[in-house]
C-alpha cells in the first residue's frame, strides 16, 4: 500500500531529524587544545583517568625520551611527582588541521619544574593525531621531541688558551683552525669563525650547536687533538701546528 505524500514526508523529516541528533559533529581546536591541557594538568597529580578517556587502546606514543609505549605502558607510566617536586606543563603555539575524522594538532609544551624550591625549565613539540571512532575522539598516535639549549655557560681557564691554539686536521685539506682574543676562544673552518663557550675546563660548545668541543690532551700533557663530540661519540681533529 503506497502512503499519502505527506505522511511519507513526515516520516523522512523525522529520520533527518533523528540523524541530526545523533551524528557527532566536528570537533574544533579549542576543544583539542582543552583535552590536550587537561592531560598536562593531570601529571603531577599523577591522574591517569584523562590518559585512559583520550587516547585510544590502540596508540602509539612516542616520547622525547626516544621510548614507545602502548596506551598499557603510557597509562602505567603516569605517576605523582616525588615529594619535593612541583610543576606545570603550557601548551602554547598550537597549529590545528582538521579533516573530516581525522584531526592533527601540533604544539609546544613549556614546561616549568620546581625541585625543593630551584626551578628548570624545558619546551618540547608535540604532534597528536585525533580520530573519530565510535563517536569519541581520541588520540591514535603521539610524538614529541625535546627543543635544544645550549648548556649553562661556565667558566674556563684562560692562561690555558694558548696551548689550545693551532691547526687541526680532519684529513688532508680538512682542516680548521683555534685561535684566541683576551678573554675569548674561536674555531674556524672555510671561512665560518664561531666562538667556542666554555661549559667547564677543556670542554666547550658553540652557541646553537647541539654537541661539545673539547681538547684531548697526550701524556706528556700536551694538547694533541680537537674533538667534535657529537651525540656521545667522537670526531677526531689531529693538531698539525
Amino acid at each position: 500500500m503506497r502512503l499519502p505524500l505527506f505522511l511519507t514526508l513526515i516520516i523522512w523529516q523525522s529520520t533527518l531529524f533523528t540523524f541530526t541528533i545523533v551524528a557527532d559533529p566536528p570537533i574544533a581546536e579549542a576543544e583539542l587544545v582543552r583535552r590536550t591541557q587537561e592531560l598536562y594538568d593531570s601529571i603531577a597529580s599523577g591522574n591517569r583517568e584523562p590518559w585512559k578517556k583520550y587516547f585510544a587502546d590502540d596508540c602509539t606514543f612516542s616520547d622525547e625520551k626516544g621510548r614507545t609505549f602502548d596506551k598499557t605502558k603510557l597509562v602505567a607510566d603516569i605517576t605523582p611527582l616525588p615529594k619535593g617536586y612541583s610543576g606545570i606543563i603550557k601548551i602554547e603555539n598550537v597549529i590545528s588541521r582538521i579533516v573530516g575524522e581525522m584531526a592533527v594538532l601540533s604544539y609546544d609544551a613549556n614546561e616549568t619544574e620546581i625541585i625543593f624550591g630551584q626551578e628548570l625549565h624545558a619546551r618540547y613539540h608535540v604532534t597528536d593525531t585525533w580520530l573519530q571512532r565510535n563517536g569519541k575522539w581520541q588520540i591514535l598516535a603521539s610524538q614529541a621531541h625535546r627543543y635544544y639549549e645550549d648548556p649553562a655557560l661556565g667558566k674556563a681557564d684562560e692562561t690555558k688558551f694558548p696551548e689550545y691554539v693551532g691547526t687541526y686536521e680532519l684529513a688532508p685539506g680538512q682542516t680548521r683552525a683555534v685561535t684566541a682574543q683576551p678573554g675569548r676562544l674561536f674555531v674556524e673552518r672555510n671561512g665560518k669563525k664561531e666562538e667556542l663557550l666554555p661549559e667547564s675546563s677543556d670542554l666547550f660548545f658553540r652557541k646553537g650547536v647541539e654537541g661539545r668541543i673539547l681538547f684531548r690532551r697526550n701524556n706528556a700533557g700536551a694538547v694533541d687533538a680537537l674533538i667534535d663530540r657529537r651525540n656521545n661519540e667522537d670526531v677526531v681533529w689531529k693538531k698539525t701546528k
